[in-house]
């Protein structure tokens, strides 16, 4: 079982920058590729980025290229999402999740990731 908890999230100006943690809990953390989604008002949930169990390989949606970085601590249990040059269209609750690296490579699809966390909110105001 694998708990995650976000944080970081809040009101922000357009053109700000943020990070985003994802806390995990038990002692196997690079055996999860952890991931990130995204839900805005009245959208469905989408992939925003996801990041190996070593950290070395990393995915992200064409449309997120450039301005999303994922990245993680194993020595922590914690995985990073870093976005600059925030837009109000980036307004969301951001979601972070693991799948098991069993599955062979990361993926963008939500049905391949076991544990989700609870979401952080991210507001940005122009």
């Amino acid at each position: 079982q694998v708990q995650l908890v976000e944080s970081g999230g809040g009101l922000v100006q357009a053109g700000d920058s943020l990070r985003l943690s994802c806390a995990a809990s038990g002692r196997f953390f690079s055996n999860y590729f952890m991931g990130w989604f995204r839900q805005g008002p009245g959208k469905e949930r989408a992939f925003v980025a996801a990041v190996s169990g070593s950290g070395g390989v990393t995915l992200y949606a064409d449309s997120e290229k450039g301005r999303f970085t994922i990245f993680r601590d194993n020595a922590n249990y914690t995985a990073y999402l870093q976005i600059t040059n925030l837009k109000p269209e980036d307004t969301a609750v951001y979601y972070c999740a693991a799948g098991p690296m069993s599955k062979g490579q990361i993926t963008p699809q939500a049905d391949d990731y076991t544990y989700w966390g609870r979401g952080t909110q991210v507001t940005v105001s122009s």
